[in-house]
């Protein structure tokens, strides 16, 4: 058996297992792009992706979705004005610097994520339906434990601030 990265000195991890952890990622994958093709009408994935970063980071500015996207402040600038006119975003002077702009969701922005959001947990939720609920049970803490050893914050932190996991 041929082996990935070793881990923390307790032994290899085995490429079965990440080929494993691959095949879960292409049905995730899958789920996020038929929800976003819901709305691909509306929002291209970049300015999707920028409605996401703003959702979930109270006052960001044009400089900060440009780096987020890492694209050059002036595609940033046009993507911004694309979703202002659509009526997704709102940008505002910052009242601590005039010089820079606030940007928040409108609430037609906050309802184009959460359809986003809810396509996904219906799906996800016909999958997991599809399991032995022994095995569904012991998925949840070991996905939980992925998602936190790759990076990813805890949805009671970031998500809570506009784009939740959670109903």
């Amino acid at each position: 058996m041929t082996t990935a990265k070793p881990e923390d000195g307790t032994g290899a991890v085995a490429t079965s297992d990440v080929e494993a952890v691959m095949a879960a990622a292409r049905v995730l994958v899958a789920v996020s792009a038929q929800s976003i093709a819901g709305v691909d009408d509306v929002v291209t994935l970049p300015q999707l992706r920028a409605l996401v970063m703003i959702a979930s980071r109270p006052a960001m500015n044009l400089g900060a979705v440009a780096q987020g996207l890492g694209v050059h402040p002036s595609n940033a600038t046009r993507l911004v004005e694309r979703l202002v006119v659509a009526g997704l975003l709102d940008r505002r002077d910052d009242p601590t610097d005039r010089r820079n702009l606030v940007l928040e969701l409108t609430p037609e922005g906050h309802r184009l994520l959460e359809q986003v959001m809810e396509h996904r947990r219906v799906a996800i939720t016909e999958i997991l339906d599809r399991m032995p609920a022994g095995r569904r049970r012991a998925l949840v803490p070991v996905m939980r434990a992925f998602a936190e050893a790759g990076g990813e914050t805890p949805h009671d932190a970031v998500w809570s601030l506009g784009w939740t996991t959670a109903s």
